[in-house]
């Protein structure tokens, strides 16, 4: 779902006049051309049924309809269908404070993941220049498997803390964990590190020691 940064600056679309709601004039803009709609009705049913089947992509009808020098009929009531709906959406994000709190993490998630893909990819600043699309491709899958490896770590590292600090009888809500994310890094050498004193061997199959607090991870080789 997205966030809506400038909502002091959007305003609410009505079917009726905003002087039938009384107290809320400054926040409804000009009233929905149903009218409109309802003429372009069978188009806007063709289209939709055409984007479901996989007939023409989304990105295709908006390229044909942005193409005409002046604004058509489908066009128009397609932005009247988005009024509704933008308005509707407004609603539920300012009476529901659980929906505006579930979109903000789902922005911290996807935030933390790229944070941690330009990390990653520091070397050229998270960007691809090769310029075929099989090079492109392959440089994107072996970014995002170095991801779920960093990730997958945390997950395992951080279940272990979880389950060192409740063997020492301190308590760890269920309800906290769910906010605590494996997309950190800071414990990571992404530049490499020279060791020259041989590391602890690992077993396979065994893990590196949590430190004395049981919170915080050791630094990667």
């Amino acid at each position: 779902m997205p966030r809506l940064r400038d909502l002091a600056d959007r305003r609410l679309g009505s079917i009726d006049p905003s002087s039938g709601y009384k107290g809320l004039e400054s926040l409804i803009g000009r009233s929905i051309r149903t009218d409109a709609i309802a003429e372009s009705w069978d188009d806007i049913v063709r289209l939709t049924a055409s984007i479901k089947a996989g007939a023409v992509a989304p990105s295709t009808m908006l390229k044909k309809l942005g193409a005409y020098k002046r604004q058509n009929r489908l066009d128009f009531a397609l932005g009247e269908v988005g009024r509704i709906e933008r308005t509707l959406f407004t609603l539920d994000w300012l009476e529901r404070p659980l929906l505006r709190r579930a979109c903000q993490a789902g922005l911290n998630k996807g935030e933390a993941r790229h944070a941690l893909a330009q990390a990653v990819y520091a070397h050229r600043q998270g960007r691809f220049a090769d310029r075929t699309l099989e090079n492109q491709e392959h440089r994107a899958s072996g970014l995002n498997l170095v991801i779920a490896a960093i990730a997958y770590w945390n997950t395992l590292y951080l279940e272990r803390a979880v389950e060192h600090l409740r063997g020492r009888g301190e308590p760890v809500a269920e309800e906290l964990l769910a906010h605590v994310s494996p997309m950190g890094w800071a414990h990571v050498g992404l530049t490499g590190d020279y060791l020259w004193e041989r590391p602890d061997v690992i077993i396979p199959g065994g893990y590196r020691p949590l430190n004395d607090a049981g919170a915080r991870l050791r630094p990667a080789a």
